[in-house]
């Protein structure tokens, strides 16, 4: 399966949803924003949104600073 994230190619071997891909990836949930074929995906939802071939997400980290 085929995504784009972030505007890179990334090929994914098995069906996944938001929540698995970001756990995949590191990420915890709590500090992203993710955009899902140009729409918001509530964090709520992300374990219930499957990713299919050709979808593309943006992927977004919180960063504290000063």
């Amino acid at each position: 399966m085929n995504l784009t994230v972030n505007g890179e190619p990334r090929n994914l071997n098995a069906q996944k949803t938001v929540a698995e891909y970001l756990a995949d990836l590191g990420f915890d949930p709590r500090t992203v924003a993710v955009e899902y074929n140009g729409e918001i995906v509530k964090r709520a939802t992300y374990a219930e949104t499957r990713l299919s071939d050709g979808d593309r997400l943006e992927i977004v980290r919180f960063v504290q600073g000063g």
